[in-house]
């Protein structure tokens, strides 16, 4: 507990917690519904993250280094198209793509250029990959043994989670079986030799993108985590250890109410389903999530009015208890954010920690009558999915027979169709609409990066040892069809500078590729 006092500016004295009549659960205490930690961000704020990452890694580093200067707590890194479904900028199927939502990372070279002047053990680094995410954490840890850094106190997040690739999102590589059993090795190699890193970040971001509602979000999540925690039993792993490096990412919509149940419900949900498989541990049944507003909401008429709904998110996303918070450009539904738009986003979270008084008082909602019911009643929706998908085999047969998908669609359909009836209003959009707008400035990422980038892949083939790379790439080969844990021979092969592209052909090879 803070030993600062709260006030309100009239100098009334804030409470740690305010509980109603009925209310008997306290929060950092199972399940967990009020909050994991018992005084929140009294004694402690979110960490505060921009998504950033694009053109080249030089460039990228640039933009990071301004994020850590205007008061980011940590970094997250997007990838280019190639890069998150294991294409060298160099292969033919990268032409057009190169740096463009992300940034190009085809070697440990260029992951030595995105982090030059950063020290990994001094930062968090959360990186949005899935397919590839093996070799992009090899890459880091890789650069962090060049830094000199000690592996087993570096900290961060990976995506790694496949499985919503197949439901909405769409950068898988391999078929599901495989590409578990790659996210499981990760699992197992991490535990020991990396423990501090969080190995999945579960997500119903992309589900919420792809126009699911918030019930289907929090359900399909859930259900796809309790496939990878049945998984990493399966591979021999303790739940209450390896229960604790889990985490989520959720997303955040402009209706405040039904956000902040969604997320309660989310935290209570996930404490239940780890206690019953298992869990003994209460850190192992603690929902902690990453959220970002949501970037389906955004819209390229009256651009400057996504500021007010991104306000709106990451208030909901922290009077629901976010553990860290990516707020959204204000120009992203025309281009990647610019450095003014990157800023403003930033302070947007930083008004809400300092100015706006919601972090005194420990789930401020709690209580209310309306937040309350909507909890209860998003978590009863959300177990019906649940039971639906346990009665077909769990996520991954309901994915292979596009149970998933369909229930995505079908929302999406209905939320489009209601915007264009007028049944559902957006502002700038269907209704208050104005012929003329001032245009904010467009970053564009030019076609020359590519050549630049492969450019950098032809000199490092010349200068790597080549007879290195094919002997690690067969002894990558080799694990792949053995069974063995792959990560130690990744990790042995980027050192050697094999390319992501090298990497991810042998497993192609071996794996075949997914074919929806």
């Amino acid at each position: 507990m803070s030993d600062k006092k709260f006030v309100t500016d009239s100098g009334i004295e804030i409470n740690e917690v305010y509980n109603g009549l009925d209310q008997t659960e306290k929060p950092g205490e199972f399940p967990y519904t009020r909050g994991v930690q018992k005084d929140m961000y009294r004694g402690r704020l979110w960490t505060m993250r921009q998504y950033a990452g694009f053109s080249t890694a030089e460039e990228s580093n640039k933009r990071y280094k301004y994020l850590l200067a205007n008061g980011t707590m940590g970094l997250s890194v997007a990838f280019d198209l190639p890069t998150q479904i294991g294409y060298d900028s160099d292969h033919k199927m990268s032409e057009g793509e190169v740096g463009k939502v992300g940034v190009a990372i085809d070697s440990l070279k260029d992951m030595e250029t995105l982090f030059d002047g950063i020290e990994l053990e001094k930062i968090t680094t959360s990186m949005t990959i899935n397919a590839t995410a093996s070799t992009l954490l090899s890459f880091y840890i890789a650069l962090a043994k060049r830094q000199g850094a000690d592996i087993k106190k570096i900290s961060g997040t990976i995506q790694n989670d496949i499985l919503k690739e197949y439901a909405a999102r769409g950068t898988y590589i391999y078929p599901p079986k495989p590409s578990m059993r790659i996210i499981t090795d990760i699992f197992e190699y991490c535990s020991k030799d990396v423990p501090k890193w969080n190995t999945i970040s579960i997500s119903g971001y992309h589900i919420r993108e792809a126009g699911s509602t918030a019930v289907q979000e929090i359900a399909f999540t859930l259900a796809n985590a309790k496939s990878y925690l049945k998984a990493a039993q399966e591979k021999g792993l303790d739940i209450d250890v390896f229960g604790q490096r889990l985490s989520f990412f959720f997303n955040a919509h402009n209706n405040i109410f039904e956000e902040v149940a969604k997320f309660r419900a989310a935290r209570r949900m996930w404490a239940k389903m780890a206690k019953d498989m298992g869990a003994k541990n209460p850190k192992a049944m603690m929902l902690r999530f990453h959220t970002q507003t949501g970037g389906a909401t955004l819209q390229a008429q009256q651009p400057e009015n996504n500021i007010m709904r991104v306000t709106l998110q990451a208030l909901a996303a922290v009077m629901g208890g976010t553990q860290s918070l990516h707020t959204n450009g204000y120009d992203e539904a025309l281009s990647l954010p610019t450095e003014a738009a990157a800023r403003t986003a930033l302070r947007t979270q930083q008004i809400i920690a300092y100015e706006s008084g919601v972090v005194d008082t420990v789930d401020p909602m709690g209580g209310s009558y309306f937040v309350e019911e909507l909890t209860n009643q998003i978590e009863a929706a959300a177990w019906a999915y649940i039971e639906k998908i346990d009665a077909m085999g769990g996520s991954v047969a309901a994915i292979e027979q596009g149970y998933m998908q369909k229930e995505i669609a079908d929302a999406s359909y209905k939320y489009q169709t209601d915007i264009e009836k007028g049944i559902k209003t957006i502002v700038g959009v269907n209704k208050f609409e104005s012929e003329e707008g001032v245009m904010p400035p467009i970053m564009r990422v030019d076609d020359s990066i590519r050549i630049g980038q492969m450019e950098k892949l032809k000199q490092l083939r010349n200068e790597r040892n080549n007879d290195l790379v094919q002997n690690g790439l067969n002894n990558l080969r080799q694990a792949a069809v053995d069974g063995s844990n792959v990560m130690p021979l990744i990790i042995d092969s980027v050192e050697n500078y094999t390319t992501l592209g090298e990497i991810a052909d042998v497993f192609r090879d071996v794996f075949g590729e997914y074919r929806a």
